[in-house]
Parts: C-alpha cells; sequence; structure tokens
C-alpha cells in the first residue's frame, strides 16, 4: 500500500499507517481491513458537499472515522462534540455558517446534513492512494464536555494526533506480532475515545469493535467476538456497574481480557483491585483533558505517580505547567502536578479543585475519594458554593447515593478521615447522581441540585 510505512519525511504523516490487509475496525458484519476503509475515504471525500467544518455526529465507529479521514482527505476540519442536544447543535451551527453534519441515518437537526452509506457501489476518484498528510494540517476541534462550563473548542493537528496514537502504543506494548482488540464503551466524540477507539487502529496495531458495547450482555458478546489479545476501554462509572451487573470475564466461556484502560473520571484504587482480581486483568489509567490529549498513564493498584508518554514533556511555567508534545502548540494544564523525576509526576488536583476554609486548603478530588470509599456509598461528590472563600458561614455540600447508610452514619463516617472544617454542613442523600455517558457532571447540573437542596 502506497505511502503505510514511516513518514516520508518529518513534516507528513500516512492517512492510514497500516499495511493493506490488517484490519482496523471488526463488527457483526466482519472485518473492515485498511484497504476498505482507503476505499470507503475516497468514496465519501469525492462525495460531501462543500463545507469549511463538518460535524461528525456518526455513531458505528467505523463510520466516524471513515467520515473523519475524508474531511482529512479534503484538508477540512471535523468537529467532535458529546453533546447532540437540539441547543448544542444550534450554537455550533451559528458558530461554524456553513457547517454541515455528517451522519448514517437522516435526523432533524439544525443545519445542513450529508446521509452516507458505508458500502457504496459508486467509484472511488482517488483510487485507494493513502497521501502524507501535512503534519500542521488542522484536522478537528475537540470541545470540552462542560463539566466546568461552556464546552471549549480545542484544535488538533493532523501530526499531533498521528504522533501521540504512537506514543500511546508504545506506551501499552501494543505490537505488530500480536494485535489487540479494543473493544471500547466510550463515544468516539469524545477525546479519550477518540484517540482510543479512532485514532489508535489508523496508526498502530490494533482493531476496534464497531458493534454495541454498552450494556453487560453487549460486552460480554463484544469480547467474545475478537480475538486475544484483548483491550477494555471504559470508565470508572462503567466499570462499577460491570462489576454490580455480575459481568463474568475470565471465566468459564467468556472471553478473557489483557488489560483494561480507564479514564474520563479518578479511578479508586478499590475498584481497580476489584476489577483485577474478578476479572484476571491489569487496570491501567489514562491521565489527560480535551485540551492536551492523552499524555499520561499508570496501573493504578501499584503506582501513585503518573508517567508521562514517550516524546510528551511537561515542564514548569509561569501558570503552573504546561506539556511540551510534537507537532502541538505548547498547552498549561488545569491541574497542580507536583514533578517526580524527569517524566513523572504525582497529581494534586484541578486549579479550580482546591477549596480554601480557615486558611486551610484541600481537593474536592480528594474528598470526593474518601466519601466514595465509605461502606455503603455507591456514588458521592463534595460541592462547594461559589462564595467559598467570600462568606465566613460558607461550607461544603455533598450528595451522596447510598440507599443502606442514612446521613447521619456518612457524615460520622467522615469525622474520622478529613479535616473538621471540610465537614459538609450536610450530607444530601439522593436516588443518583445525573452523571452523563462518560460519569461526568456538567456544572449546570451541579448547580441544579444545589438549588433542589436549598443554598446554605
Amino acid at each position: 500500500m502506497p505511502g503505510a510505512g514511516p513518514a516520508a519525511h518529518a513534516a507528513c504523516f500516512p492517512l492510514v499507517g497500516r499495511a493493506a490487509g490488517d484490519i482496523l475496525f471488526r463488527g457483526p458484519e466482519g472485518a473492515f481491513t485498511a484497504k476498505d476503509f482507503l476505499l470507503a475515504v475516497h468514496r465519501l471525500a469525492a462525495a460531501l458537499p462543500q463545507s469549511g467544518h463538518y460535524l461528525n455526529l456518526c455513531q458505528d465507529r467505523r463510520h466516524f472515522a471513515v467520515a473523519f479521514a475524508a474531511t482529512v482527505l479534503r484538508g477540512q476540519v471535523s468537529l467532535l462534540t458529546s453533546d447532540r442536544s437540539e441547543a448544542r447543535l444550534r450554537r455550533l451551527a451559528e458558530r461554524f455558517p456553513g457547517c454541515c453534519a455528517v451522519t448514517e441515518e437522516a435526523a432533524d437537526l439544525p443545519l445542513p446534513q450529508h446521509r452516507f452509506a458505508l458500502h457504496s457501489a459508486s467509484p472511488a476518484p482517488g483510487g485507494m492512494d493513502n497521501p502524507m498528510i501535512p503534519a500542521g494540517q488542522p484536522a478537528a476541534l475537540v470541545f470540552t464536555s462542560g463539566s466546568t462550563g461552556e464546552p471549549v473548542a480545542h484544535g488538533k493537528s493532523w501530526g499531533a494526533l498521528a504522533t501521540r496514537s504512537a506514543a500511546a502504543a508504545e506506551r501499552f506494548g501494543l505490537a505488530p506480532a500480536a494485535p489487540a482488540s479494543i473493544v471500547g464503551m466510550v463515544p468516539p466524540q469524545h477525546m479519550y475515545g477518540f484517540e482510543t477507539t479512532i485514532l489508535l487502529p489508523l496508526h498502530a496495531p490494533v482493531s476496534v469493535w464497531c458493534g454495541p458495547a454498552f450494556y453487560k450482555a453487549d460486552v460480554e458478546q463484544a469480547l467474545a467476538a475478537v480475538p486475544g489479545p484483548r483491550v477494555l476501554v471504559t470508565t470508572p462509572l462503567q466499570l462499577r456497574a460491570l462489576l454490580a451487573a455480575g459481568i463474568r470475564i475470565s471465566s468459564e466461556g467468556i472471553a478473557p481480557v489483557e488489560r483494561v484502560i480507564s479514564a474520563t473520571a479518578p479511578l479508586y484504587r478499590d475498584l481497580a483491585g476489584d476489577v483485577e482480581r474478578a476479572w484476571g486483568t491489569s487496570v491501567c489509567e489514562i491521565y489527560g483533558a480535551t485540551e492536551v490529549g492523552s499524555i499520561a498513564s499508570r496501573r493504578t493498584v501499584a503506582e501513585e505517580d503518573w508517567q508521562v508518554y514517550p516524546s510528551v514533556r511537561l515542564e514548569p511555567c509561569l501558570d503552573g505547567v504546561q506539556v511540551l508534545a510534537p507537532y502541538a502548540e505548547p498547552t498549561g494544564l488545569n491541574d497542580e502536578v507536583a514533578f517526580a523525576g524527569t517524566d513523572r509526576f504525582s497529581l494534586l488536583g484541578r486549579k479550580t479543585d482546591i477549596v480554601k476554609l480557615a486558611g486551610k486548603r484541600a481537593s474536592l478530588a480528594g474528598l470526593n475519594r474518601i466519601l466514595n470509599e465509605i461502606d455503603g456509598v455507591q456514588d458521592g461528590l463534595f460541592v462547594a458554593p461559589d462564595d467559598l472563600e467570600e462568606r465566613p458561614t460558607a461550607r461544603l455540600l455533598a450528595y451522596v447515593v447510598a440507599p443502606e447508610r442514612s446521613s447521619e452514619d456518612i457524615l460520622a463516617a467522615l469525622r474520622g478521615r478529613i479535616d473538621p472544617v471540610f465537614l459538609p454542613r450536610r450530607v444530601v442523600r439522593v436516588d443518583g447522581l445525573p452523571r452523563n455517558e462518560l460519569g461526568k457532571l456538567p456544572r449546570q447540573v451541579l448547580a441544579t441540585l444545589h438549588d433542589a437542596a436549598g443554598r446554605d
């Protein structure tokens, strides 16, 4: 396959860095090779209407990847957002005039759309060339989830995406001699899902499952349908749900998983240990953010510190710490970290996550970890009022999902574990926290919870 080897020179990377017969995606319909992929990409690129930006709303990972690569081939930019609400799509249409949505099925959308069929019989005018794409070419605008406010767009160049995939493949030992099969439970529109289930198969020796993989039965069937070694890409919320549902991985008749990769929210060590023991696997966490992508990892039960990916560096800057990586602008982290060597760091918490009371400081993430480790607490979080540091009587609030524990029980358990100044004024028991599919709680949802509980 022309151009499928290493980059011809430092400033370009191939659209697909795999051999023609390599399997990139698998699904109920069968295998989808690099050759199949390129043919589909050229067909779609020739059929897309003119547009400055394309909103990729495809759900099947093959379709999503084809649509993304087709826009790269045309030298245009994909918009990636996990929020498909009408209000959000209207705001995107207003911000990017002439934007076109790429979809699998006709839908009632507030912007033009192009529906495409993967197995079209139309010819591909560009043939099956595997072009070299300039490293600096803008490829995507990825939007944050909105968990810390209004979603913000972050630009990604082709070179940044390609080199980060290669770094992840090296970190997780993905080798051509034994191509791994990825079963992903996270949407491809999110940066984590985009990197692990769309970009990796284009640049690393993996294939990705494209069928359903959300509920227990789906995951079991997906793992049974793909060859080993198997990698499950998921979130802490989904791991907890799979364990509670009694999924039987690595037992009689169920395909074993060599590695579990988790991100989007803190993975508590107890949960990681439960997964490793129940499934006979290794659980790793990825550290990253939409603005910088994935930059580090650790095995949760064995490591406190994070090890940065090959080719990624962290260095101090005026506002804290910035990330340096190939073909990407230096970008500051929104987290506070402590360096533990040239390629390792510990995470202290988000800059907006640090709360101050009575001259003392604490991390909401650290308080949440303690809260969720209390027996009987299924989910929970601390919330700080906006005027915590200005109003002398202001205090933290805690929301918990704990059907068999009272608020008084939980408050008593907290008294022996955290500084008294950070004890919540109230522990509010709720039936569930309205997390999204990634386990996040958007800021407007937190405000609604706080209003419902009554302001203190």
